[in-house]
Order: C-alpha cells, then structure tokens, then sequence
C-alpha cells in the first residue's frame, strides 16, 4: 500500500481579534506559526501539518471552513484561539465546516514568566479563556471534535494528535473507497447483510458488486511468466511445503493460487478497489476459493470481508490506513472457539483461510489442505500465529437506522499448546475485561461474528474516528461491566434515533 498519508494535509488555523492591534498579532502569527512547525515536525503525527494566516473576523473565518471542505487534500483542521477570539465570529465557520476539527488548547509559552509578566503579555497569551470560548460555541452548535490540552511540544499532546490525524484520514479514505463484492452475501447469514444505500451516504464508501466470472476472466489471462515470479517470491518469503515447491506433486495447486493474487490485483488495480469480498458459495469458474492471494492482499492494505461481508471488508481497510507505518497490522478476524477451563478463558480466533500475515513477525509456513466446502480444489494457503501482545477487534453492525461499531480491548496470547492439526492462520487472545464480561456485552450489542482485528491501530483511534463520523460507538475494555454497558447501549439508541428527525 502507498503511504496515505503523503498527500494529504491538516491545516492549522488561529483564531484572534484586531482588538490588540498589528504589532500584537504579527506576534501571534509568528507564535502560531512555530506551533504548527513543532507539530509537522513531529515524528508521532503522520500528516502534514499546514499553517494558515491567522483569523480575525467571521467572512475570513467562513471562507477558511469552505475551503477546507472543497480541498481533497485536507483531511482536518486543528483550531486553537492564541488570544481572545470572540466565538460568535466562529459561528457560520463551525456551522459551515464538514471537515474533521480537533481542537487544541494550548498556549505559545511552557514556563510563565513570573517575574516580568505585565498586561502586554497577559493580552497577548489568553488562550486560556480564548479557548473557553471557543469550546462553548462548538458545544452549543453540536459541532462534534476531538480536544487535546497540553503544550505543542509535549509528547503525549502529539501522540494525541498523531492518532486523531490517523483516524481522519482513515474517515477520507472511507469516502473515496470504492468494494467490489464478487457474488453475492451467504446464504441466509443476517450479520453481512446491510444497507449499502445507507453506507455510502454515512460512510461515504461506494459498494457495487461484479459478477465472479469477470474476475475469472482476468485470472485465466495472467501470463505463466508472472506466475514463475511470484512462485520465486513465495519460495523466498515462507516455508513452502515440499509438495507445493517446484518438482512437487502439488506444485500446480500453488500456481494457480499465484494466479489468482495476480488477477485480483490486476482486476482491483484497475478498477481504483481498495476492498473486496468473496463467498464460497459463488466461485463461478474459480478452481479454488482465493485463500493466499486474500492474505497477501490484506497485507498490502486491501480490505476483505468474506461471505460477501463488506461491511467488514470497509473496516480492514481503514484499519490498515490508520495503522499504516506502525508496527503490526489489521486481519479479517472470526471468533471461532473457546478455552473455558476456569481462570484460562481464551477466545481462539481464525477463518477458513483468510487471516492477513500482518498480525505475525514470524515466517510464515505455506500449505496446502482440504477446505470441505465450497466444491473447489485444495486451497493454498499461509499458516501462522498472531503475535501476542495488545490489540482491538472491532465490529461493523447495521441496525437500521445507524451503523453500530463494537470495540473489544484485548490481550494476544500464545496458544495453550501446539496446534499441529489447525490448517489456517489463527490468533488466540483473552478479552477485557474478562472472557464472560465481554461475550456477554458483545452479545447484548448484536456485533457482528466477522471483525477486524488490528494489532497497530489502539482503541482512541477507534474512539476518534467514531467521534468524526458520528457513528455510535459500544466499547467493551477492563472499565467494562454488563450492567454499564447495557444502559449505554440503551442511552446510544435514544440519543441516535432523536438525532435522525423525523
């Protein structure tokens, strides 16, 4: 996947008043202007951080808010009141903005000064109340935000930062995705199904689907040239089973699975996809259900959802964006079976083939087995174990009249024993805050069994893109109890139905 981040932009916008006079705001524009400076520069945030001329009355203000929506590049604004600028200025702005806002509350100065403060400074470093105002107006539009308190030049401050800039360009790339479903949903499933009308007005993602056959079509035109390539890389990059290794009594079953990753890619590349889904009941001329070319392609960033689940397929793909130059990674995940031996709850997590080696650090073992459905050939597929460590699994559910996201904090763990006979890629993890407490809760909230699980992307990044999308958003962490969490799914119902009209 190409660095999303690279060509898009946040901009950083100052608000003041011509109260103080020009020399005063010269100095706020040249403070503002290092505040921005020290946030570009900061390893931590991922998107260029933009400064713009500093704000002081409501046509510059308004004219600033439609310029960021109309701009492609700009994935969000950062606002922060240097002295006092009166918020009623603010008004059309905030009402016109559509763009994703943070709002920064700091101030140019670490330390104060105490012993030569005199009223020139206190006028000119007001962000203290500057920002009171500021957060009262966007609280009385209902202008939804992420605020972030601290110096510019602290740590935890851009870490902040980092992970809002994350999730709103995972919310921009939301809107310019366009999933190729190839087939249709399961048969009978409810969970994948959804309203795909609904999903591009809220969501902004454009979900057609394309018939199996169109994608058979490129798959059986790739050239035997390119199978010989990336055949070369497999051997290279996992520990191909001697059967599927060239000279293998299976070696015919690998490249047709090299055939069908270069068909996909070929058939997404050109059709600007950035997620897909299959099914195992619509293969069409498919001689096997896509189960390495799957893998790999989550690697490089695509999202999938199996049984047509596009929903989910959406979710890996931001996943992915979010998590991009972070260490780890997102996966179509399924809870699949439990270890419920008292006081060693676990949760053992996989899909028929479809788990994205981005979850490992491992070399990863490439095999060969029967699936027993599906009416195809053996699948290839690669075989490993997430790494431990932390993680969120998120769920994508359409309740009508909203999209519902569920959050389940976790710990991966090694497995109890080997799994010698386990033919998939798998992760094995005990969820906050205990094993009951979360299928409990999960199972209250009507999430979905299909998820994604990210090893890169932490919970306040779920947290902000749900903020900026105004999805409602259902955390299950160590804070969690059944009783809490019922009560605020019946809150969120109230709250989301009243917030549609009538």
């Amino acid at each position: 996947m190409d660095n999303p981040f690279t060509a898009r932009e946040i901009w950083f916008l100052t608000g003041s008043q011509g109260l103080y006079g020009p020399e005063t705001l010269v100095q706020v524009a040249e403070q503002s202007r290092t505040i921005a400076e020290t946030l570009d520069a900061a390893s931590d945030i991922p998107v260029k951080i933009v400064w713009k001329p500093v704000l002081t009355d409501r046509d510059a203000i308004r004219e600033i808010a439609l310029a960021a929506n109309a701009d492609p590049a700009c994935v969000g604004v950062i606002a922060w009141m240097h002295t006092f600028s009166p918020a009623k200025m603010w008004i059309q702005g905030l009402d016109a903005l559509r763009t994703p806002l943070l709002h920064l509350h700091t101030q140019a100065n670490v330390e104060l000064p105490w012993s030569t403060i005199d009223m020139d400074f206190m006028n000119l470093n007001q962000a203290a109340h500057g920002d009171r105002e500021f957060g009262y107006i966007a609280t009385r539009l209902g202008v939804d935000r992420k605020t972030v308190v601290g110096h510019a030049s602290d740590e935890g401050v851009q870490s902040k930062i980092g992970r809002w800039a994350r999730a709103a360009t995972g919310w921009a790339e939301m809107h310019s995705l366009k999933l190729a479903r190839f087939g249709d949903n399961m048969r009978g499933v409810a969970v994948t199904e959804g309203d795909k009308t609904e999903a591009e007005l809220r969501l902004g993602v454009s979900v057609n689907t394309w018939g199996v056959n169109d994608l058979v079509t490129v798959v059986d035109a790739v050239d035997d040239r390119d199978v010989d390539a990336l055949v070369a890389e497999y051997e290279e990059l996992y520990e191909v089973a001697p059967e599927l290794r060239k000279g293998g009594e299976r070696h015919e079953s690998l490249r047709y699975g090299a055939r069908q990753e270069i068909g996909l890619r070929t058939f997404l590349e050109e059709g600007g996809f950035g997620a897909f889904t299959t099914n195992f009941e619509d293969l069409g001329g498919l001689r096997q259900l896509p189960g390495l070319a799957v893998q790999r392609l989550m690697a490089d960033g695509y999202g999938f959802g199996a049984e047509g689940d596009w929903k989910t397929a959406i979710l890996v793909r931001v996943a992915a964006v979010m998590g991009h130059g972070l260490p780890g990674g997102a996966s179509l995940m399924e809870d699949y079976t439990y270890e419920l031996t008292p006081g060693r709850e676990k949760i053992l997590g996989a899909h028929m083939l479809e788990v994205s080696p981005s979850l490992t650090t491992q070399k990863p073992t490439l095999e060969i087995h029967p699936l027993g459905i599906g009416d195809r050939e053996d699948p290839v597929r690669l075989k490993f174990t997430a790494d431990p460590g932390p993680a969120v699994v998120v769920a994508l559910s359409d309740m009508r009249e909203r999209f519902r996201l569920v959050a389940n904090v976790v710990d991966v763990v090694e497995p109890d024993e080997e799994l010698p006979n386990l033919p998939v890629a798998c992760a094995v993890w005990e969820p906050k805050p205990d094993f009951a407490t979360s299928a409990e809760c999960w199972l209250t909230a009507g999430a979905a069994h299909h998820t994604v699980m990210s090893n890169a992307v932490d919970l306040e990044t779920w947290e902000d893109l749900a903020t900026i999308g105004d999805l409602e958003l259902a955390i299950i962490d160590e804070d969690t109890t059944v009783r809490s969490f019922a009560q605020d799914l019946r809150t969120n119902q109230v709250f989301h139905r009243l917030a549609q009209g009538f």
